[in-house]
């Protein structure tokens, strides 16, 4: 297959910035949601809930695999840690997917401040995936069903290719470890392909993950034991991950290695829902929080004069 030009490279770096400063934008703030002005207190939400730690790693793999499959109609993207709501919304925002259901996301700044103003907060969005959403069929709180699920879309639909993002945590389930035997049931002729993704970031909530504690070569054997051919990517630049994508393997399972929290303050166990926690309070707090958004330099990227 062909390579990836450095354009298009640069298209994935750039959207996943975006979607990291909207992911958030919407954990944080209920104004100012360009920076255009000073960060300040008041700009912040009083209360701050959802989860930040699995979120660049989302962003990843999703920009990924979309451009990968662009050509086709038939792509779907199943996302096991649901929690992670923020980056999946900001995808579907970027995408004009969620204008299709709620005109007022309409992919501009006002389409920007609803769906930050609105995310965990009455009457708006809540902090985990919901079946409101466009394509959401279970409830993000879910761990552990997002393969079985996959494996339940393929079923009798041999054009479909889902691409599935399971938790490192998520696979320590009893339904996700053994849903990976479903791909022996499955006649390749008659259902769909899945592809499953280990996003393998090191933490469940604040405790250590097993598979992220198991050698390379550990966990090669055990995923060639479930009949998958392992493909390991090391952290998160798109012309990595399109050069292992583009490269032929038979029944491939990614394994995504980015580190919980990256791009954010504070990375590992203390990224896992809001990593500053009182920045409406705290001047240590809103100043990091600042330069935290300030680091992805969305004003490159959307333009706070776009209205249309």
């Amino acid at each position: 297959m062909q390579s990836v030009g450095a354009l298009e490279i640069e298209r994935l770096r750039r959207r996943i910035r975006a979607c990291d400063y909207l992911s958030v934008a919407q954990l944080y703030l209920k104004d100012n949601f360009l920076l255009t002005r000073p960060l300040s207190k008041d700009d912040i939400k009083p209360r701050l809930l959802g989860h930040w730690g699995t979120c660049h790693g989302i962003n990843v793999a999703y920009a990924n695999m979309k451009y990968h499959f662009r050509n086709n109609p038939n792509f779907s993207f199943v996302l096991g840690p649901g929690h992670g709501f923020p980056a999946l919304q900001a995808n579907l925002f970027l995408d004009g997917e969620l204008a299709k259901v709620d005109e007022k996301a309409s992919v501009n700044m006002a389409g920007i401040e609803y769906i930050c103003r609105s995310f965990s907060w009455p009457d708006g969005f809540p902090s985990h995936a919901s079946p409101f959403t466009p394509g959401i069929i279970t409830e993000g709180g879910e761990l552990g069903y997002a393969l079985a699920n996959a494996y339940g879309v393929a079923l009798g639909h041999p054009e479909k290719i889902i691409t599935v993002l399971i938790g490192d945590g998520e696979l320590e389930t009893a339904t996700a470890i053994d849903s990976l035997n479903l791909h022996n049931l499955l006649d390749a002729d008659k259902n769909g392909r899945v592809i499953p993704i280990l996003h393998l970031n090191g933490y469940k909530i604040s405790a250590p993950s097993i598979y992220a504690r198991k050698s390379e070569r550990e966990l090669n054997e055990m995923i060639r034991g479930f009949g998958f051919t392992p493909v390991f990517i090391e952290g998160d630049d798109p012309e990595t991950f399109q050069e292992l994508l583009n490269e032929k393997v038979k029944n491939p399972f990614y394994i995504l290695h980015t580190v919980k929290g990256a791009t954010g303050p504070n990375r590992h166990h203390e990224a896992h829902q809001i990593p500053l926690k009182n920045p409406k309070t705290d001047d240590n707090e809103l100043h990091e929080l600042e330069a935290w958004l300030k680091s992805y330099r969305m004003g490159e990227l959307i333009k706070p004069k776009e209205n249309a």
